[in-house]
This record gives C-alpha cells, sequence and structure tokens, in this order.
C-alpha cells in the first residue's frame, strides 16, 4: 500500500494532494523555500464546489486526515516516497535543483504519476513505433527526462481546471472545473495496485454524506490522457492571438466549424497512435464545457504576461502529426503563432 506520496508543485499539486490527504495518505509537496515555510506555517486551501452547492467550500490541510508537509528539492530524500506525482509547468523542471531531485526521483525507481500537460518523453516512449528524438524541440528541457525508466512513469490527463486567487496567499487553490483526473496504466502491476487504490480511497470521499469533485480514474488504456489534447489544441491554445489572448469560450465557441475540424484533425492524430475511439472525448461535450471557461487559457496569461517559455504541446501535437502523416495548415498555425509570441517575450527579456 502506498501511504507517503512526493508531489513536484504546490500550486496545482495542492489538488491532487488535497484529495489524498482527505483520503489519508501523507503527502510532500516540492516547492520554492518560500512558499514552503509559507505551507508549513498555514497549510494549503484548496476550495471546490459540491454538487447543488453555491459556494466553494475550504478544505483546509490542517483539518484532514492525512499529513502534509512541503519541502524545497534538496531537501527531499526520494526513496522516503511510495509514489511521485509531477505537478509541474514542463519548464520549471528545468532548473538545477528540480534536474538534481528527477535524477534521484529516476534513481530510486519511484512510480511517476504526472498531471502535467506535457507528457514527459519517458511516457512519449512507451508508445509503440513513436520516434521521441524529432518531438525533443518541443520540450524545454529534454535532458532532464534520461535517466527515468520509461514504465515507471505513466499519465493523467489534467482535467480539472484550477487557479491561484490573485487576493490570496500561495497556498490557495480556487478549482473553477472539478472534472476528473483520468490516468493511464504503469507498466508494473504493483505499480497498478498502489494507484488503484489510491482512486479507490479517492472515490470513498465523502464531506457531510455527499461526494467531493475531482476524482481519480484509472484506464487500461494507455492513449485516454491524450484525449485533452483535442480540447488544448481547440481552446487553450487558440487563446494566443498574434497581438494578445481571447477566453478559452471565444476561442472555441467564435467559429465552430473551425473549432470541430480542429479537434477531429487532433483526435485523428492520437487514433493513429493506436488509439481507439472510445478513449477519445466527443467534441460536442468538449463545446459544452467551453461555454463555461471565460477566462484565458494559463498558457495564454503567461505569454501575456511576458513569460519567454510555456509547456508547448501545440508544438509536440505538430511534430507528431508531421511523423505520422497528419499535417495541417491548422495546426501549423496554432503552432507559429504561439512560437512568435513567445520569441517577441524572448527578446524582450534579452
Amino acid at each position: 500500500m502506498a501511504k507517503k506520496i512526493l508531489i513536484l508543485g504546490a500550486s496545482y499539486g495542492s489538488l491532487l494532494g488535497t484529495k489524498l490527504l482527505m483520503a489519508g495518505y501523507d503527502v510532500t509537496l516540492v516547492c520554492r523555500r518560500k512558499t514552503a515555510d509559507l505551507i508549513n506555517a498555514e497549510g494549503t486551501d484548496v476550495r471546490i464546489k459540491l454538487r447543488d452547492e453555491d459556494e466553494h467550500r475550504s478544505f483546509k490541510s490542517n483539518e484532514l486526515p492525512g499529513t502534509l508537509n512541503a519541502l524545497s528539492p534538496e531537501e527531499v530524500k526520494a526513496g522516503d516516497y511510495d509514489m511521485c506525482a509531477l505537478a509541474m509547468s514542463e519548464p520549471q523542471y528545468c532548473s538545477d535543483p528540480i534536474l538534481d531531485l528527477l535524477r534521484r526521483i529516476a534513481g530510486a525507481q519511484l512510480p511517476c504519476l504526472s498531471i502535467m500537460n506535457m507528457p514527459p518523453l519517458p511516457y512519449l516512449r512507451r508508445i509503440k513505433g513513436l520516434d521521441t528524438t524529432p518531438l525533443e524541440p518541443s520540450f524545454s528541457c529534454p535532458e532532464a527526462w534520461n535517466a527515468f525508466t520509461p514504465g515507471n512513469v505513466t499519465l493523467c490527463s489534467p482535467d480539472p481546471q484550477a487557479f491561484r486567487l490573485p487576493d490570496e496567499g500561495a497556498n490557495v487553490l480556487h478549482v473553477g472545473l472539478p472534472t476528473n483526473f483520468k490516468s493511464a496504466p504503469f507498466a508494473d502491476p504493483d505499480h497498478n495496485a498502489m494507484l488503484t487504490e489510491m482512486a479507490d480511497k479517492v472515490a470513498a470521499i465523502r464531506v457531510d454524506g455527499k461526494e467531493v469533485p475531482v476524482k481519480l480514474r484509472v484506464f487500461d488504456s494507455l492513449f485516454v490522457p491524450f484525449a485533452k489534447w483535442s480540447m488544448l489544441l481547440t481552446g487553450n491554445y487558440r487563446c494566443v492571438q498574434p497581438d494578445g489572448v481571447r477566453p478559452i469560450c471565444e476561442a472555441v465557441q467564435g467559429n465552430l466549424e473551425l473549432s470541430r475540424a480542429i479537434y477531429d484533425q487532433v483526435d485523428r492524430i492520437v487514433t493513429k497512435l493506436g488509439a481507439d475511439p472510445a478513449d477519445l472525448v466527443p467534441f460536442e461535450k468538449y463545446a459544452k464545457a467551453a461555454e463555461g471557461l471565460q477566462k484565458p487559457s494559463s498558457a495564454a496569461r503567461a505569454i501575456d504576461g511576458g513569460a519567454d517559455a510555456i509547456e508547448r504541446v501545440d508544438l509536440l501535437v505538430k511534430l507528431i502529426a508531421d511523423q505520422v502523416g497528419v499535417s495541417s495548415c491548422e495546426l501549423d498555425e496554432i503552432s507559429s503563432t504561439v512560437t512568435a509570441r513567445l520569441a517577441e517575450n524572448q527578446r524582450a527579456a534579452a
């Protein structure tokens, strides 16, 4: 049985961490020293709206069954943990302290559950017939993943939408869309047993007799998390405009015919990799959910705020499309726009 879970990233990672704390697990969040000190002093506060309730509830770590602590990367002893979750944005793995921690995690052979939008390279190496070398330009730091055994890394679609509140501390997270995490399996049956037990315990959580949204679902297919790609390319990355940003709902609903075409193109790419149509999410379901996404995506907001590096799922999908023979001018245009905006920010920062 897994008991101690290490989570890299204290923002989005605190959502998964809170659900695990509610299920009785002990959780360590890895973050900057200042944030770690805040969390160790005050705990975390993750706000989730339960079904049929109008207001969000605060789930504070110091009131939950599990125990929480926070460490800087240098303080972590990888061998003390049963499983690791990767919850940082991909460019953040390039810092020297994180690179060193990743090597230690890989050396300890910890099973790693990624809840990044960007699938780690070891996971992509599990996809039969996919050459990952041409995909490395979409990663900020591809060498970060060299030490990992591919079967020890699985991918979990980060479908829940959550964000920090500007007028609150770094230990507060607001969940805007409380959907489920959808995980692919590990290669090792023992690792899968830990993951399934974790999912079952999270599903069993009740508060005042009510289920708590944001569950962990485990699937047999390696391709279920890739269903998120169609959503990201149709909505999130199309929030990035040559001269600004727009909300996800506008990117999707502004031209439904074009949005459907892009969505279907990415679905074809995933199917070429080996996905079953049952692994994918119908466009209609996504388009309906997008109606409530009134803000630009986090990637778009980051670029508009001057970021010179973000997760490049858009470029990854374009490069895979080229490799499997499903290239399209729409996908090329999306990645070209994002690349151009990032280049502007890089020049401004130079």
